[in-house]
């Protein structure tokens, strides 16, 4: 069934998208604010959606192919929005590039090893990785200007998304490593 409460939360973070990099392309205070104010309302869409589909019994095929590609295009359009704009400071570029590789790394990985009847199962601490991920592109979307709308100038708020990515990086690298090693097991030579 295409049309249930998960699959809308999905489908909302695919839509979302234009509205965060527009906002974050703006580069006001404001709009800073607002473009991570929507970035968070998608991500946690990211957690519920799963969450209800369990609960509901409303797993489907739709959710489970779209709900990867939703979260991938988000946090791609946002990276590149923010390296775009060159927000993204602490030389946090490297590990967005490292971030971006990964997951299409792992896109292919689980393309090819759908063929083969075979998956590549999300492990705890590839969910950790995300969590990091969404958290730091929070932080590097709202930026220090959105600190001093909120009469917070003393948080050092990109440094926060900076330090957050870096260490979504390193996940990132033992995730990627770790999916590499198992989807190599079932390529024949």
């Amino acid at each position: 069934m295409l049309i249930n409460l998960p699959n809308i939360l999905t489908l909302s973070r695919i839509v979302v998208i234009p509205v965060v990099v527009a906002l974050a392309a703006w580069g006001t205070p404001l709009t800073d604010a607002l473009a991570c104010l929507v970035y968070i309302l998608a991500g946690i869409t990211d957690y519920y959606d799963g969450k209800l589909a369990r609960s509901m019994q409303q797993l489907s095929d739709f959710g489970r192919m779209f709900d990867p590609i939703a979260d991938k295009l988000l946090v791609t359009a946002s990276i590149l929005v923010l390296a775009g704009y060159d927000r993204l400071p602490y030389y946090s570029l490297w590990p967005a590039i490292v971030i971006l590789c990964r997951e299409i790394l792992v896109s292919g990985l689980r393309e090819y090893l759908a063929g083969r009847d075979a998956t590549l199962p999300v492990t705890q601490l590839a969910k950790w990785k995300t969590t990091f991920q969404m958290v730091a592109i929070g932080f590097l979307l709202a930026g220090d200007s959105t600190a001093g709308l909120l009469h917070l100038p003393w948080v050092p708020v990109s440094l926060i998304g900076a330090v957050l990515l870096w260490i979504a990086a390193v996940l990132t690298l033992i995730t990627g490593w770790a999916y590499l090693i198992t989807g190599l097991r079932h390529v024949s030579l």
